[in-house]
């Protein structure tokens, strides 16, 4: 605990990382406050049926990602979701087409890359923002107390600024503050239900049949070792050896030298599990048919908790963990990267063996890394059969967990790098805990 405080005072001795800890805290202060500011022609108090809607399904990971925002029909009900929307649709461009993949390819052409990836989250808030409208009229329509027509216009408009604005002070905190902003405000509103979910699993543990206080401190001790899974999950690397060949410039030799490709064991970061998410909510859409049969599977898919669900949900993970992992990770621009700079395999012949080796290792180390990352997935279904509170049980895995992981862990790197530039001592004392860039699969 000592060193724990001695490392804060070092961590505000230094004026330019202070600086930045403080303007992330103020980014972050007024991204929840108005996470509370409710959208103008409505009666906060007649918000219960949306707060219900809330409470499972695509609707409950839309209200995870908004902090809370999308139950309280704030101006900021969508959160960074259209943002983020977008800019995986920018990655997938950049694979697929010449034009995308040259902007990427220097500075001026990934800033115009930026402002493509803003114009088209505009064009996904004027689809989302009118749906979030519709959807309040058939679930609290007596919430809303303003002309239809006056109500439709102004929360369209302040819906759609609501969430430019959540997107600029994420691009502001990354810029001038710690942290990958966009992630830290995701991470923000996920954070922000722990405190309500831990109060309410700590009074069911205390009733009468809920077990006690043992029962209570079992599954924080579960949880605790989840996350340390989670974290080794996060952080494992396959290090591939690279040589560099000699070069001899002047007087001073180059090269020579092995040095390693680390690898992602869990390349594909979160996307698969959010991907497979949203696919799963498709055999809901289709409960209006009268179908039997479709009825019966809508109502197997229905059930979060059930075999069948967990089960599709855990494969799909898995297929879209393989899937996104070949979308980022190119084995031959890699081998072609270690070519230009004179870098080789050892053992391993430059070119076509290189592009094959580096795709072998990937299969091998992508297989673990899905079948862990769909155990994460499905989680939180084995702990509220277990009898944990819903809201808590999110906690235990899922989209919740890794994105918390995640962007802590990238965020304390950031400050670690921070306090060695200065010569102070990391924010873990002897830590060996290395970058591999977690926060750009947001």
């Amino acid at each position: 605990m000592k060193q724990l405080i001695e490392t804060i005072k070092t961590i505000f001795k230094i004026e330019d990382l202070r600086q930045k800890i403080l303007i992330t805290l103020g980014f972050i202060t007024v991204y929840r406050f108005g996470a509370h500011v409710v959208l103008p022609g409505i009666d906060p108090m007649q918000l219960q049926g949306l707060a219900k809607q809330t409470q499972g399904g695509i609707m409950a990971l839309l209200n995870m990602f908004s902090g809370g925002a999308f139950a309280n029909a704030s101006i900021f009900a969508l959160g960074i979701m259209p943002y983020i929307s977008a800019s995986i649709v920018v990655q997938l461009l950049g694979l697929a087409i010449p034009y995308f993949q040259k902007l990427q390819q220097d500075e001026s052409g990934r800033r115009k890359l930026n402002q493509i990836t803003r114009l088209l989250t505009i064009a996904v808030l004027l689809f989302q923002a009118p749906a979030y409208i519709v959807n309040l009229h058939n679930t609290v329509g007596q919430a809303i107390v303003m002309n239809p027509r006056l109500f439709w216009i102004s929360s369209i408009i302040l819906l759609t600024a609501g969430t430019i604005f959540v997107m600029w002070l994420g691009e502001r905190i990354t810029e001038n503050g710690i942290g990958n902003g966009i992630s830290l405000l995701i991470m923000i509103g996920i954070i922000a239900r722990l405190p309500a979910a831990f109060s309410y699993e700590f009074a069911a543990r205390l009733e009468a049949n809920g077990g006690g206080l043992v029962m209570f401190v079992v599954e924080l001790v579960i949880l605790y070792l989840v996350f340390i899974f989670s974290i080794l999950l996060i952080q494992g690397v396959r290090k591939v050896p690279v040589q560099y060949a000699k070069r001899v410039v002047g007087n001073r030799i180059y090269g020579g030298v092995r040095q390693y490709i680390p690898l992602k064991v869990n390349a594909a970061g979160v996307m698969p599990i959010i991907f497979a998410q949203a696919l799963m909510f498709f055999p809901i859409m289709f409960t209006g048919f009268k179908s039997q049969a479709l009825s019966g599977i809508a109502a197997a898919f229905s059930d979060f908790t059930g075999f069948w669900y967990n089960f599709t949900f855990a494969i799909l993970v898995i297929i879209f963990t393989y899937f996104y992992t070949a979308v980022i990770i190119n084995p031959q621009q890699i081998a072609e990267d270690l070519r230009r700079n004179g870098g080789f395999i050892p053992g391993v012949k430059p070119g076509k063996q290189t592009v094959e080796y580096i795709d072998s290792i990937m299969s091998k180390i992508t297989l673990p890394g899905s079948i862990f990352l769909a155990i994460i997935a499905i989680l939180p279904a084995f702990a509220t059969k277990l009898g944990v509170n819903r809201a808590f049980a999110t906690f235990y895995g899922g989209t919740s967990l890794l994105i918390l992981v995640g962007v802590i862990l990238d965020t304390l790197q950031q400050i670690d790098a921070h306090m060695k530039m200065r010569h102070y001592d990391g924010i873990i004392k002897g830590s060996s805990v290395k970058r591999y860039g977690y926060g750009a699969a947001f």
